[in-house]
């Protein structure tokens, strides 16, 4: 399927692709927010609500996806809450029509998780534990490592390599990033014993669903190797206090579950880092998709890069300074 194809797809395209399999819909349709993929919520005649996710070609490759689905059903066998794609026709997760590959969900409510709530963190510390310790029964085989090559040298080269940065600031931008990817680089290095493990790898709040029976998690589509940090690290937020105070709680629940390895926290802002670079370069590699252009123009002005070059000076300071504090174990 050409990016043209999956740009144009329609309601008509989508409501087709799903009654192919069988499931007879009301013609009901909500676009839901999601920008690398195409995500719809559908009814069925049945009024059962459904969300069906259309996979943006040339990313992940078939064996990815189904690396990606099997994960979410070993959550789901660990009776850990997770969003899992429905199995369907044949026993598979992954459907075909025409050129679009989709796959069908369950759809589930909620809001986002309230970090300023003790309770809320350390019920998420217990989840992530539980998630993770699944996600360290084997490693990815097909979908790749979050690492400084691939989170960061590869997209800065991309970045270089394309017409987005502003002439006025390529100097200053690629300098800073290529100086501030050596620093995240050594660090990596340092802690080259931290154990790797399947991971969400997105696991900011929005991608955490609260309920009454707590948290369930959704939008596995970013899953990696990486350290258990990574899935950690965006849900603490706020100053230097504020981070300490959440990460205190969160790994006082995370720990009634799995152990964790306190050198990891010195990964913490090197992972920022690759994060601030990547987004940046999936920006780029997404301008010629219509809905990217509507909703970040910003990211063709200069007022954007000139953010990112203080942005990373900030991150190559924060990198030289000691992690945030553990008060669980003063032992990094």
């Amino acid at each position: 399927m050409s990016d043209n194809d999956y740009y144009k797809l329609t309601p008509d395209t989508v409501l087709d692709a799903i009654e192919s399999l069988g499931i007879q819909l009301d013609g009901s349709m909500l676009t839901l927010n999601s920008y690398e993929n195409r995500v719809y919520r559908v009814r069925d005649v049945d009024e059962t609500k459904l969300v069906a996710k259309f996979y943006r070609p040339n990313r992940w490759s078939d064996q990815q996806i189904a690396e990606e689905h099997e994960f979410s059903q070993q959550l789901a066998n660990a009776e850990i809450p997770v969003v899992a794609p429905l199995v369907l026709n044949e026993g598979k997760t992954l459907m075909q029509w025409k050129s679009y590959r989709f796959s069908l969900f369950a759809c589930h409510g909620g809001r986002a998780p309230e970090l300023d709530d003790e309770s809320h963190l350390l019920w998420l510390g217990r989840y992530m534990a539980r998630i993770h310790n699944v996600g360290a029964i084997k490693l990815f085989e097909n979908r790749p490592e979050i690492n400084c090559q691939i989170f960061g040298h590869e997209c800065l080269e991309f970045l270089q390599n394309g017409p987005h940065i502003p002439q006025s600031l390529r100097l200053s931008y690629e300098t800073i990033a290529a100086q501030v990817l050596e620093a995240s680089q050594a660090i990596f290095d340092q802690r080259n014993d931290i154990q790797t493990i399947r991971l969400h790898c997105d696991c900011h709040p929005g991608n955490i669903l609260w309920t009454e029976d707590g948290p369930h998690i959704v939008d596995l589509d970013d899953s990696r190797n990486g350290p258990a940090i990574q899935d950690l690290w965006m849900l603490l937020g706020g100053d230097a206090d504020t981070m300490n105070e959440r990460l205190d709680i969160l790994l006082d629940g995370y720990q009634e579950f799995r152990d964790f390895n306190n050198k990891e926290l010195m990964l913490i802002e090197p992972l920022r880092t690759l994060r601030m670079i990547h987004y940046s370069a999936w920006l780029a590699r997404r301008w010629e998709d219509p809905s990217f252009q509507h909703h970040f123009p910003w990211f063709a002005e200069p007022r954007y890069w000139e953010q990112q070059i203080l942005g990373l000076k900030e991150q190559l300071s924060a990198i030289s300074e000691p992690p945030i504090k553990n008060i669980i174990s003063g032992n990094y």
